[in-house]
């Protein structure tokens, strides 16, 4: 039976049970659901046969560039003309040219940059690859983990495409002035230019860039706005301790019409439920996604109106698990021989952005026991008020202290304390209303603040089960009668 005690360290921890995470997943009700990932096309030899696009940065030993017609292709060795014959000397230039918006083009390479690996274990995976076609230019990063790509509108007179330093790119996009962007290919070299300023960036092999994953089957549509209160409500709680990977992440079930998002470090526990629309009716599924990865996709995702969330969940016992060596479609790294094995992929889209990141695997806490079902006292205060409040008295806390809030009958207030002996203190009271017996707690501060900082309305209800056990925290309920939003929060323990 799981209980929720208090630990002997400073800051007590809520103790859970696990179940096996993997377990608990359900495929989604198609055929074709199974089917895991598909690749973009793979840079080999093989299937570069028949290609048209150019190259920004292809340059010969001489450095001067081939130019293309459009019958011209790769015969493995060379460019040729549409004859078959070599391009001459005369031929082998390009001057691809792209005008884009200065606005336009930093936001794509701001948001694009956002999967760029801090420490990348290949050097090439710290390029962000731009390529120009059909008045479109696509910008795209990848780490294995988590992939970005952004397109936007451009003037292109050709086709064309380069990998450079995504983070070179993204300052130099932050700083430039505001006049459009012309983009265009010297030698080795991509040049940007942008009024006065001018910009030679040096290109890197696109033949050693991993393909992007293509996105999973669509699961369903929600609210951009919804989903990103949603996604920071919960966030807040998850786990920083990567040696504890699967608390690391938020837990996100479907239930037919009905999301749910949990995440939690031990120390508290957050879940916030919302409506979508799922692409079917009956679906029925849970997956694990890293808190930091999820966080920065709904955040940067609300410009458009909905979000449409794609899964690919993790397929049969058996299969080659994501990232193994297995010679399919992606070659070698995330999703090599990918065929719905491994972790499994969730995958975000608005607003011409798309994202994908694999899935976190492991077991996760069975949260749903540790929501109590009865209390022995409540108390509602304005949540501004508490948590401007916290925050002064915690001034003269030190590290691992606890702010004390206490509560008695018949009192429609509550004082609010730290520090004791011959520390600094601080005393406050604000207006609450209680019902219970008198009662004193303490919390972390920052973890309280938290709490009273994701919550979305402007009263605060505390309900506490007993001295000791951890406290709900919850704002106005729901059309349902029930909160949307819960954070349960474990107090320190203290001395009589």
């Amino acid at each position: 039976m799981t209980t929720l005690t208090c630990a002997d360290t400073a800051i007590p921890r809520i103790h859970l049970a696990y179940y096996d995470y993997r377990s608990s997943i359900r495929k989604l009700k198609e055929p074709s659901s199974a089917a895991g990932l598909h690749s973009a096309g793979l840079h080999s030899a093989e299937a570069r046969a028949g290609e048209r696009r150019i190259r920004l940065g292809f340059h010969e030993a001489s450095g001067a560039q081939p130019r293309l017609s459009s019958n011209s292709r790769w015969t493995g060795g060379a460019w040729t003309g549409g004859a078959g014959r070599a391009l001459g000397e005369s031929e082998r230039r390009l001057a691809v040219q792209i005008h884009v918006e200065r606005d336009v083009f930093a936001d794509a390479v701001a948001w694009t940059a956002r999967a760029l690996p801090a420490r990348p274990t290949v050097p090439v995976l710290a390029g962000m690859r731009l390529h120009a076609e059909d008045g479109q230019l696509t910008l795209s990063s990848f780490d294995y983990d988590v992939s970005a790509l952004a397109t936007i509108p451009v003037d292109a007179q050709a086709s064309g495409s380069a990998l450079v330093s995504g983070r070179l790119l993204a300052e130099i996009s932050r700083s430039l002035p505001g006049r459009p962007v012309e983009i265009s290919s010297e030698g080795g070299r991509a040049v940007l230019t942008c009024g006065s300023a001018t910009f030679n960036l040096l290109t890197m092999p696109e033949d050693e860039y991993p393909a992007l994953p293509e996105m999973p089957p669509a699961a369903g549509t929600v609210g951009s706005d919804a989903f990103a209160t949603a996604v920071s409500q919960t966030a807040v709680a998850a786990g920083r301790d990567d040696t504890l990977p699967s608390l690391t992440g938020v837990r996100i079930e479907i239930e037919g019409d009905t999301l749910t998002l949990i995440s939690t470090d031990r120390y508290r526990l957050a879940v916030r439920e919302l409506r979508w629309s799922p692409a079917k009716p009956d679906l029925s599924a849970a997956v694990l996604v890293p808190a930091k990865a999820l966080t920065d996709t709904a955040r940067s995702l609300t410009s458009a109106a909905e979000v449409s969330i794609a899964l690919a969940l993790p397929g049969e016992d058996g299969a080659p698990a994501a990232g193994t060596p297995g010679g399919g479609q992606y070659g070698t790294g995330f999703g090599a021989g990918y065929h719905g094995g491994g972790d499994g992929m969730i995958g975000f889209e608005a607003g011409g952005r798309r994202t994908t990141t694999r899935l976190l695997s492991g077991e996760f806490p069975r949260y749903r026991t540790l929501l109590p079902s009865a209390v022995s006292a409540t108390a509602e205060v304005s949540t501004s008020l508490l948590a401007e409040s916290v925050r002064r008295v915690a001034l003269v806390a030190e590290r691992n202290t606890a702010v004390r809030l206490n509560f008695s009958y018949g009192l429609e207030q509550v004082s609010l304390e730290a520090g004791t002996g011959d520390e600094a203190q601080a005393y406050e009271t604000i207006e609450a209303s209680y019902d219970g017996e008198d009662l004193t707690i303490a919390f972390n501060p920052n973890y309280l603040l938290d709490g009273l900082t994701a919550m979305d309305s402007d009263t605060t209800r505390i309900a506490f089960t007993e001295p000791g056990k951890p406290a709900l925290l919850t704002g106005k309920p729901g059309p349902d009668g029930t909160p949307d939003y819960r954070y349960l929060l474990m107090p320190f323990r203290l001395n009589s």
